[in-house]
């Protein structure tokens, strides 16, 4: 039977949208299933927040859209994934970045060894090589980075690694910008700087977002749309401001409700909201 979304609409398969999951597993060293049937749209020019605690599932699913599950021993046993229009399930990882998929890793790994030029210029490698015009954009948006382009990677700052990742995902000229976890390790007002590099960019270049976070209220500040996934499924779905406004994300993922944050495992009686396939 199923149940309704945080919406309140009766959900289905995965919306169309720029890029489309649906109904994905995932199974590492052909035994362990992460991802357990994952839909979920990202319509073009909007971004889009997936949230869960740690094991959830959130960086296998970048790791499947990107096409990086093979070099760590895991593949996509069921599902499809679409990328405008067009199935990318088994496409090569090289060529989904041509296609116009970007992804920031957690972790940034920026080429520590390479100035902060250098690490832009390998950036653009899969579209042939860079242009005046895509050192520009990351300069105007990221003006650190010009004042520092000579700067050896590995010596800047948590924060200024972080804006280079973003910086070099950019000068491959996505379509659709994903980004693990662009909070990690950074103190609160980076994490807001850097959130508002995301919101701008996404408003004056159309970029299309898809942003995984631990960091829920930061999420859903700048999302227009957002899933939370639980041991590998979405289990609630919505508007980003309904679900930042959603009495069981404030208790479990905003720490607003009685006793602090929790985990959704904790929690013996929670009743999913969500469908599922």
């Amino acid at each position: 039977m199923q149940q309704e979304g945080a919406s309140g609409a009766v959900p289905g398969a995965a919306p169309p949208g720029l890029l489309t999951i649906n109904n994905v597993e995932v199974i590492y060293d052909e035994v362990i299933l992460v991802l357990r049937g994952l839909s979920l749209g990202v319509p073009e020019g909007q971004i889009v927040a997936l949230l869960g605690s740690n094991g959830a599932g959130k960086s296998t699913t970048l790791k499947a859209v990107s096409g990086l599950l093979p070099s760590e021993r895991g593949e996509i046993t069921d599902g499809s994934i679409t990328f405008d229009g067009r199935d990318i399930t088994r496409m090569d990882a090289a060529e989904r970045v041509k296609s116009g998929l970007s992804l920031c890793m957690e972790g940034r790994h920026v080429f520590e060894h390479l100035s902060v030029h250098e690490n832009l210029v390998a950036g653009a490698y899969s579209r042939g090589g860079a242009e005046a015009e895509d050192f520009d954009l990351v300069y105007t948006y990221f003006p650190k980075l010009g004042d520092m382009r000579s700067r050896v990677a590995g010596y800047l700052s948590g924060g200024e690694q972080q804006m280079l990742a973003i910086g070099r995902a950019l000068m491959a000229r996505p379509r659709l910008l994903m980004l693990d976890e662009p909070s990690l390790g950074l103190a609160p007002l980076l994490v807001k700087e850097i959130f508002g590099y995301i919101k701008d960019l996404n408003k004056d270049q159309g970029i299309t977002v898809l942003v995984i976070e631990q960091n829920a209220r930061r999420a859903l500040e700048v999302a227009d749309h957002a899933y939370i996934l639980e041991q590998g499924r979405i289990v609630l779905e919505g508007p980003a401001a309904e679900l930042a406004e959603n009495p069981d994300v404030k208790e479990f993922y905003l720490g607003l409700g009685e006793g602090g944050q929790k985990s959704y495992r904790d929690v013996k009686h929670y009743k999913r909201r969500k469908r599922w396939l």
